[in-house]
């Protein structure tokens, strides 16, 4: 079964939902209110856009697989939306900035209070270090076992035109660390997880282990900053697997903006960490994406259009952090969010399958079947999320941290 591959090689890298998206409890400033924050439901609806923008590229926007499903090319299904249906993999590097934004958000947490007899007596590091793993590994396993499992059993149906993966290799699958061990994929878009999962370990050292401050915090961005520089001159393998210097400055960037969040606008380091991230970040994007026009190819990104899809994330991003989206308060964009990464996970090979049955099957013209396609993946998304993330995300953040 053929994967997505990396950004370097034009694919994207797609999400993951970071859990909590509210206020963090601040330093007093002026003219912000001491209550209970807020949530930031303009992020919730940021994250389902992003989605949105990888859905339209594995459907429209590339070759592959998907081309199987459509009996043709998708250049030919959408002559006129898939040139920008190509730009839809840059939903990647937003989401990867609000990775950043919200992993600071809930890694900046107390230690708690109260001592539990079944964990035994711990340093307030080691209580939020604990605290952070399970929200981290409850919010990211249960979809995605779900997920595994159900494409699996899809692929392996006698009529379905794609491939299973051998037992082992799904049990493998299993663990969320078949890249590292050199084991194919079920999910083509999982491998972005494995960035998520580096991107945690280094925060929770750095940061959360010790214990977040703004100085620690500002110290993490730049240290990162610069040892993936280094890692990409130097062309060590080790070093760009711990470091990802190609994926860094977008989470880098993102925590740069949970910064000016938290303290203000009015903070020059945390503007110049933003500034730093998205300069660096811009580069890596148009270095992985951008190639010479070509008749063979399948689309052409402009060197313009990948630094401005790029800026808008960023400025997206920034919006939601200085309160300028403070009016997009609805509630329905909580129940997006939470639906954003189980959409994420099961969208682009159980899509293959529904827009072939669609398409082939019913005969359903093209823009049909695509807005067909992503409304039952939403759907699907909504039946993991009620009957698998819902009830399963508390009791394994309980097995772990049971204090909580």
């Amino acid at each position: 079964m053929t994967t997505t591959p990396p950004l370097t090689t034009g694919a994207p890298p797609p999400p993951v939902a970071p859990d909590l998206v509210t206020t963090a409890p601040r330093p007093a400033i002026p003219g912000r209110s001491r209550g209970e924050p807020p949530r930031l439901r303009a992020l919730d609806g940021l994250r389902l856009l992003a989605a949105l923008m990888v859905a339209a590229y594995h459907f429209g926007g590339r070759n592959g697989e998907i081309s199987q499903a459509w009996g043709g090319s998708p250049a030919h299904q959408f002559p006129t939306a898939a040139p920008l249906f190509a730009y839809g993999c840059l939903g990647v590097q937003i989401f990867f900035v609000i990775s950043g934004f919200v992993i600071c958000l809930s890694g900046w947490v107390p230690p708690v209070a109260h001592h539990h007899p079944s964990v035994g007596r711990a340093t307030p590091g080691q209580q939020r270090l604990r605290a952070f793993t399970a929200s981290r590994v409850a919010r990211l396993y249960p979809a995605y076992w779900a997920a595994i499992l159900l494409v699996t059993a899809v692929f392996a149906l006698p009529w379905v035109a794609y491939k299973a993966l051998p037992p082992s290799e799904v049990l493998t699958n299993l663990t969320m660390l078949q890249q590292p061990l050199g084991v194919d994929r079920v999910l083509g878009v999982c491998w972005t997880l494995w960035a998520e999962m580096r991107f945690y370990a280094l925060f929770a050292l750095c940061v959360v282990l010790p214990g977040a401050t703004r100085g620690r915090v500002v110290l993490f961005c730049a240290g990162w900053t610069l040892a993936a520089a280094l890692a990409q001159a130097a062309h060590q393998p080790f070093l760009d697997t711990v470091l990802m210097p190609e994926y860094a400055p977008f989470f880098i960037g993102g925590v740069g903006l949970y910064l000016l969040h938290r303290y203000g606008a009015r903070d020059p380091i945390a503007w110049a960490i933003v500034l730093v991230s998205w300069l660096i970040g811009q580069h890596y994007a148009v270095a992985g994406l951008w190639h010479a026009p070509s008749a063979d190819a399948f689309s052409y990104r402009s060197t313009a259009g990948i630094i401005a899809v790029v800026t808008l994330g960023f400025a997206l991003v920034a919006a939601v952090a200085l309160g300028k989206l403070r009016w997009a308060n609805w509630r329905w964009l909580t129940v997006a969010g939470a639906l954003t990464y189980p959409f994420y996970l099961v969208h682009e090979h159980l899509g293959w399958v529904v827009v072939r049955a669609l398409h082939h099957g019913i005969g359903l013209p093209s823009y049909a079947t695509l807005l067909l396609t992503v409304a039952l993946m939403l759907l699907l998304a909504w039946v993991l999320h009620r009957f698998v993330e819902r009830p399963l995300t508390p009791v394994l953040r309980r097995s772990i941290d049971p204090r909580r």
